[in-house]
């Protein structure tokens, strides 16, 4: 997301108030139940994340089945951000507005039951529970670089499907040109909704050529775990191409309309923030450039910046998509 920290360094909450590193490092290989197809009682099994978590020692998050993705350009080489940064380092509005606010406060998230409603211009239009949304598709797992907040970046190992499988489903009207998102907002579980900083609920929304891009990706998980509530629990969307706050987490609404949905910070701030936002190192925010940016984890501040690569560095699998598109005057 494209806000300033005004020391531009790292906020970490104590180590008591964030889910053990030991949860997360551990990579899991395709269960051998998934290959011999039983992958739906599998998923099913994790979906009910409280009640794994009560015979489980205490923050220790249910494992996750998945496989290297097959995507093109889904995964990268690149050295894979520590667990501890990317789940203490975050933006989660809801919970906080400093970066280390989410990984103290998102305990309060209730992940179980859950459900995500689909309607709009669709055929078929339902509630799915998570359980359900979860077997449409085999899980797998995707590293991409993703820009979280200005100047800075990770590369996590993402678990879930691409988000055409869910559209291909519910069937989309012909006069449905955009997919809305809609995340939770519940003021008794989410302790910062109800604040001037955003109109709630949190809103994003994608071009449907964009939301059927095989690297737009529904996710339930992270470093083959089931995603931590700071990150976005029980299910997320992860756009990697775009900047971060257009990867909307906790989403209980995916709507398809025929305009372009008017999403949170474009209402909060037109000026700063376009409803494209791509990551483009030619387009400046209005009070700081975008040309270069730090990876997190890699000593701070006096790590070198990295040049910010277009598109995030996927340009050779999205550039087709905004094809004669004016990127500055569309940011």
């Amino acid at each position: 997301m494209l806000i300033k920290n005004n020391d531009d360094g790292f906020i970490h909450p104590v180590a008591s108030e964030i889910t053990p590193p030991a949860a997360y490092r551990g990579r899991r290989d395709l269960l051998k139940a998934m290959a011999a197809g039983a992958a739906g009682p599998v998923l099913a099994a994790w979906a009910s994340r409280e009640a794994f978590a009560q015979t489980q020692r205490p923050g220790k998050l249910a494992p996750l089945p998945g496989a290297r993705s097959g995507v093109a350009g889904a995964v990268t080489m690149e050295k894979v951000t520590d667990a501890k940064d990317a789940t203490s380092y975050n933006n989660f509005y809801e919970f906080g507005t400093d970066k280390g606010d989410p990984a103290k406060n998102a305990h309060t998230l209730k992940t179980a039951p859950w459900s995500v409603e689909v309607e709009g211009l669709v055929k078929k239009p339902a509630r799915y529970a998570l359980e359900d949304l979860v077997k449409l598709s085999a899980q797998e797992e995707r590293i991409y670089r993703l820009r979280c907040v200005e100047g800075w970046s990770m590369v996590v190992p993402w678990v879930g499907y691409s988000l055409s499988r869910l559209i291909e489903k519910v069937e989309p009207l012909g006069n449905a040109k955009f997919v809305e998102f809609v995340t939770l907002a519940d003021p008794k579980t989410m302790p910062f909704v109800g604040s001037r900083v955003l109109d709630w609920p949190y809103v994003e929304g994608l071009r449907m050529d964009e939301a059927m891009h095989p690297l737009t990706l529904l996710s339930f998980g992270m470093y083959g775990e089931v995603l931590p509530n700071q990150n976005g629990a029980p299910v997320r969307l992860v756009v990697p191409w775009k900047y971060g706050f257009k990867s909307a987490k906790s989403l209980v609404k995916i709507r398809f309309t025929e305009r372009e949905p008017k999403t949170a910070w474009n209402k909060a701030a037109a000026n700063e923030y376009g409803f494209y936002s791509n990551v483009n190192p030619n387009v400046d925010h209005p009070r700081w450039s975008q040309a270069t940016e730090r990876r997190i984890g890699e000593d701070g501040l006096f790590a070198k910046r990295r040049k910010t690569l277009m598109f995030n560095g996927y340009e050779a699998q999205v550039a087709q998509l905004y094809a004669g598109m004016d990127l500055k005057k569309n940011y």
